[in-house]
């Protein structure tokens, strides 16, 4: 009998070969600090990287460091970040956060989870009130090169199409299916071409199959396509 995992492996790894064939390999390299994109990633949450880059760049401009958060009022941070959206629940998030990572390690950086393992790092950042696996998994793989693989709406959506994913996975469950099914130094690249994939061909509404790279392979072509 074959073994199911190394089946789920190599499809996904025969998958991510031909978006790098067709889109071009994707080397790492960091953004932000680890804590930078703790911040940057929060701001993110339910709106667009143009909204929460808005928010971010005048929050900065606007503080020498990260433990000015905590010598401003509350009610200037909201007005900082007002253009990200939920700019009450979020700069609770962001004070909290702030805090929590000072009490833990006395000082704001966060390079220390690179000497964890990748779920205990992940479990750490998740213990900080509100943030959840594609969180932290975007700090780990953007800021540590940890080999996390995030998944937002594109990689569930283009997973789930290619049936790396059981259609009743949960977006916060399929984190750890992923990585599973891919070799660690490639799961940057396959998190980064996913998304890509899914913005500019297999598209939540009319994906362009007929200029698809995986159309060959695709389980759900036929469907799509329909």
């Amino acid at each position: 009998m074959k073994n199911t995992n190394i089946i789920l492996n190599n499809t996904a790894m025969k998958y991510l070969h031909l978006l790098e064939d067709f889109f071009g390999k994707i080397a790492w390299s960091p953004r932000h600090d680890a804590t930078s994109e703790l911040i940057f990633t929060i701001l993110t949450q339910h709106t667009s990287d143009k909204n929460a880059e808005k928010a971010y760049n005048l929050l900065i401009q606007s503080i020498d460091n990260w433990q000015d958060i905590l010598s401003i009022s509350i009610d200037k941070l909201k007005l900082l970040i007002n253009s990200a959206g939920l700019y009450n629940q979020k700069a609770i998030r962001i004070i909290d956060t702030i805090r929590y990572i000072h009490e833990y390690n006395n000082n704001l950086n966060l390079s220390f989870l690179k000497k964890f393992d990748l779920n205990e790092a992940r479990k750490w950042l998740m213990d900080i009130p509100g943030i959840g696996p594609k969180t932290a998994s975007v700090v780990l793989a953007f800021s540590l090169g940890m080999p996390a693989i995030p998944v937002d709406t594109h990689v569930y959506r283009v997973s789930k199409r290619l049936r790396l994913l059981d259609e009743k996975v949960s977006a916060d469950n399929a984190h750890v299916l992923l990585e599973n099914q891919v070799v660690e130094d490639k799961r940057y690249s396959f998190h980064v071409l996913f998304i890509k994939h899914g913005r500019e061909i297999c598209k939540a509404r009319r994906p362009l199959c007929y200029t698809c790279p995986l159309g060959e392979v695709c389980p759900s072509k036929e469907f799509l396509s329909s």
